[in-house]
C-alpha cells in the first residue's frame, strides 16, 4: 500500500518523534511505500529514515522552492512546479492518507483531501494521528461543523481520528482490504 503521510518538516520534541518512529517502523515492516513531501529534515526525515530502515519504499514529491531540502537516494522523487501540483501528485500516488502533527502546510493538505472526500472525488481512507492530543481542537471544530450542518456527509465518513500509530495502521489496512 502507498501511504501518503502529511507531516511537519520541523525538528520536534520526543513527544512527537517517538510515535513518528513507531509509525515509520509499522509502514516499513508492513512492506508499504511512504509517499511524502520528500524533505530530509525534521519529522519528515524521522519518518523517511524509519520506513527505509525497516524495509519500506520511499516515494517523495517535493516542490521546486524546496529542492535544497530534498532527500537523495529514494526509490522515486518528483519535483512539482507548485504546491497545488504537489498536493495533487501526493494524492494521486497514494492509496491512503495519514495526517500527523504539522503546521499550516499540513493543515492545508488535510483539508484539501477532506474537501475531495466530501464531494465524492476520492474514497481513499484518511486517518488523523492525534499524537498527544495535538488535534483535539480541530476534532472539536470538525464535530461542530457536522453538528451544525456544515458537512453534507458524516464526519466518520471523511476522517478517522487515531490516538496511536498501531491504531492508525490497523484502520488503514482494514479499510483498504474492504474496498
Amino acid at each position: 500500500m502507498n501511504i501518503c503521510v502529511f507531516l511537519s518538516a520541523a525538528d520536534l520534541a520526543d513527544t512527537y518523534t517517538r510515535p513518528a518512529r513507531t509509525l515509520a517502523e509499522l509502514i516499513g515492516k508492513g512492506g508499504h511505500t511512504l509517499v511524502w513531501g520528500g524533505s530530509d529534515v525534521g519529522l519528515m526525515k524521522v519518518v523517511a529514515d524509519g520506513v527505509h530502515e525497516n524495509g519500506g519504499r520511499l516515494m517523495g514529491v517535493s516542490v521546486h522552492f524546496l529542492v535544497d531540502k530534498v532527500r537523495t537516494g529514494v526509490d522515486d522523487m518528483v519535483i512539482a512546479r507548485d504546491l497545488a501540483e504537489r498536493k495533487r501528485l501526493l494524492l494521486d500516488k497514494a492509496d491512503a492518507v495519514l495526517i500527523m502533527v504539522g503546521g499550516t502546510g499540513t493543515l492545508d493538505e488535510a483539508t484539501d483531501i477532506l474537501e475531495l472526500k466530501k464531494h465524492g472525488h476520492t474514497d481513499k481512507p484518511v486517518v488523523l494521528l492525534n499524537t498527544a492530543g495535538f488535534y483535539d481542537g480541530l476534532k472539536q471544530q470538525f464535530q461542530r461543523m457536522e453538528d451544525e450542518g456544515f458537512l453534507p456527509r458524516p464526519l466518520s465518513e471523511l476522517i478517522y481520528f487515531a490516538e496511536e500509530p498501531a491504531e492508525a495502521m490497523t484502520y488503514l489496512q482494514q479499510h483498504l482490504t474492504d474496498r
